[in-house]
């Protein structure tokens, strides 16, 4: 099986920013801890702070995948054209927020990934990525 992850915005910054919120781990120290568990599964990840470039990336795997695990952070908001890509390809994705978007400010509540995507994990930090793996076992 092959799942790409991909992180929008920021999520470079895992470990560094808002602790409280996101963690005091990094994403590259998370995922070769998830590599190491699921490895079965042929892992990758991306991450961009540019919205074309996340676009180009659900486009290029968006056909060859078994799924994507994608994480659009702020973009998950405002991005009707994130959101179209995952609609426009036939890879199942999983939407993923590591805190519980639905109880911070009222524009995380709605996603334009959502009304798209085979489901929605938010809430468990980083845990949220695992759970989004074990879906597609």
């Amino acid at each position: 099986m092959k799942l790409m992850i991909i992180n929008g915005p920021n999520l470079n910054l895992l470990g560094k920013r808002e602790k409280a919120i996101y963690g005091k781990k990094s994403f590259d120290d998370f995922f070769v801890e998830l590599q190491f568990k699921y490895r079965d599964i042929e892992l990758t990840h991306f991450q961009s702070n540019v919205e074309g470039e996340i676009i180009n990336k659900i486009q290029e795997v968006g056909y060859s995948f078994d799924g994507i695990i994608l994480n659009a952070a702020a973009y998950t908001h405002t991005s009707l054209a994130i959101g179209d890509a995952v609609k426009a390809i036939s890879t199942p994705v999983v939407e993923v927020h590591i805190s519980n978007t639905f109880s911070r400010e009222d524009f995380r509540h709605v996603s334009y990934i959502a009304p798209n995507a085979k489901g929605v994990i938010a809430g468990f930090g980083l845990q949220s990525y695992e759970l989004a793996i074990q879906s597609f076992m």
